[in-house]
């Protein structure tokens, strides 16, 4: 086979892998053929049959070896920016008298949040409070 059908053969299966949801396999083998296509170029990809074997190799190799390491780091990544950072313990500011259980806006890092007084005090305009939790884009809040 010529160079550039490895070529388009590596970027079409690149390209599914793109558009399918999944497990990263089809990047493995794309790769592999934009490998075969490159040595093709450089000559040393060698016969059609040794071409399809490299490939084969390559792909299958390369699966089995670097697949789960690349989706235990993409684990690691998607579950460290799912969660928020803990705030639980830090202050935070009322804009706002809030009864207890009443809703209302705090001044938490330098920006306004809603929030929930869980204590079973009111909390009073600009007296510090502690963030217990985040529900969303809420806080809940008490007195410190």
């Amino acid at each position: 086979m010529t160079w550039w059908v490895w070529i388009l053969l590596g970027l079409a299966l690149l390209g599914v892998e793109v558009v399918i949801p999944g497990g990263i396999i089809l990047v493995f083998f794309g790769v592999s053929a934009l490998l075969v296509g490159v040595l093709k170029v450089v000559g040393l990809a060698g016969p059609v049959w040794f071409q399809w074997f490299l490939f084969s190799a390559l792909s299958i190799v390369s699966l089995l070896t670097l697949r789960t390491p690349i989706m235990k780091k993409i684990a690691a990544r998607a579950e460290q920016a799912g969660t928020v950072d803990s705030v639980k313990g830090e202050g935070a500011v009322p804009l706002e008298d809030l009864a207890p259980d009443g809703l209302g806006k705090v001044e938490f890092r330098g920006t306004s949040w809603n929030a929930r007084n869980i204590g079973a005090r009111p909390l009073v305009k600009g007296q510090r409070c502690v963030v217990d939790r985040v529900e969303g884009l809420t806080l809940f809040i008490k007195e410190s």
